[in-house]
């Protein structure tokens, strides 16, 4: 899953815990700005772009439209001054192209461009709390983990060194077999709960590229892809 293959052609076998790697360094505190990056962010953005712009055309349909034409003829009340000077006249006139009175029509859809606007808002602003929150909660996680996989390696390395202890004894005849049987069942629990823990920081290390939007570092640097 963590690949983005099915399992079909994900390629696990001969799949081991060491060939997977953590980043160098996680850190505890990103810029807000990379969370914009997002598409949800960036599509609740255009979104509000585009609320906003019908505003602006709602508002500006309030005003008469009117297209103005004007015309060049000539008045003369016979055939034989019809060219001669003085005769010319000019004709102006507007054609309106939607009617003064709506009944408030163009009214009502301008309140309806704002109740959008305001809906868009709130869509956007929710979406961008739900991506801090989940980037919050992320970097949360990871600082857990690092303590966790702390923790487990240090009680690693203390169920090893006991081991060690205990099977000499036992090569000695100064303990028992069952000692030694406990020995080596904390010894392998304490290398599962380290690998344990391994895996829940590689998974959030994971969730928190997929917080951030991820693949910006495959992007062009003015933005294009």
């Amino acid at each position: 899953m963590l690949t983005g293959q099915t399992p079909d052609h994900a390629g696990t076998e001969g799949l081991s815990l060491a060939s997977l790697t953590l980043p160098a360094q996680l850190p505890l505190s990103l810029p807000a700005r990379l969370v914009r990056q997002r598409p949800d962010v960036l599509a609740s953005e255009a979104q509000l772009h585009q609320a906003t712009a019908q505003v602006g055309v709602a508002t500006a349909n309030l005003y008469p439209q009117l297209t103005l034409a004007g015309s060049i003829g000539s008045e003369s009340t016979s055939i034989t001054d019809l060219f001669s000077p003085g005769t010319e006249a000019w004709n102006i006139g507007g054609t309106l192209m939607q009617p003064l009175f709506h009944g408030g029509e163009l009214r009502a859809k301008r309140r309806q461009a704002f109740a959008n606007l305001d809906q868009a808002t709130a869509q956007y602003r929710g979406t961008v709390l739900s991506a801090l929150q989940e980037v919050a909660d992320t970097l949360r996680a990871l600082q857990d983990d690092a303590q966790a996989l702390a923790a487990n390696a240090r009680a690693e390395s203390a169920a090893h060194d006991s081991l060690d202890i205990i099977r000499r004894q036992f090569q000695a005849g100064g303990t028992s077999y069952v000692n030694l049987l406990i020995a080596q069942r904390q010894d392998a629990q304490s290398r599962l709960a380290r690998i344990q823990g391994q895996m829940a920081r590689m998974t959030d290390s994971a969730a928190l590229l997929q917080a951030l939007g991820g693949g910006w570092w495959n992007r062009d640097t003015d933005g294009s892809r």
